[in-house]
């Protein structure tokens, strides 16, 4: 059973930066697809970045490219998820995910299938 846990979530102001950790048990990393997912209350989850491992292919949602990077530390196994140019809508509960999504699927909930507990971001403007 892979589990996932987040951190270095925390209160920002407008332009700041932000790193966000997820470690993993296990070798959740080595293969498949680490996605990042957030969700703002009486919102939908929505896809923030996403990254295959065999190719090293990464994805951003229009609203965080060119401000988000996705990356993984082999040696530390963590996914990381550095946040610059912080934005107030960029407040959200931010969910690492892991999984081996299919062609079409890597931006969707749906090709994840394990996931974290979340950790809180506020973008203070």
């Amino acid at each position: 059973q892979v589990q996932l846990v987040e951190s270095g979530g925390g209160l920002v102001q407008a332009g700041g930066s932000l790193r966000l950790s997820c470690t993993a048990s296990g070798r959740a990393f080595s293969d498949g697809a680490t996605g990042w997912f957030r969700q703002s209350p009486g919102k939908e989850r929505e896809f923030v970045a996403a990254r295959r491992w065999s190719g090293g292919i990464a994805y951003y949602a229009d609203s965080v490219k060119g401000r988000f990077t996705i990356s993984r530390d082999n040696a530390k196994n963590m996914v990381y998820l550095h946040m610059d140019s912080l934005k107030p809508e960029d407040t959200a509960v931010y969910y690492c995910a892991v999984g081996r999504p299919i062609i079409g699927t890597i931006r969707s909930s749906s090709g994840y299938n394990h996931w974290g507990q979340g950790t809180q971001v506020t973008v203070s403007s």
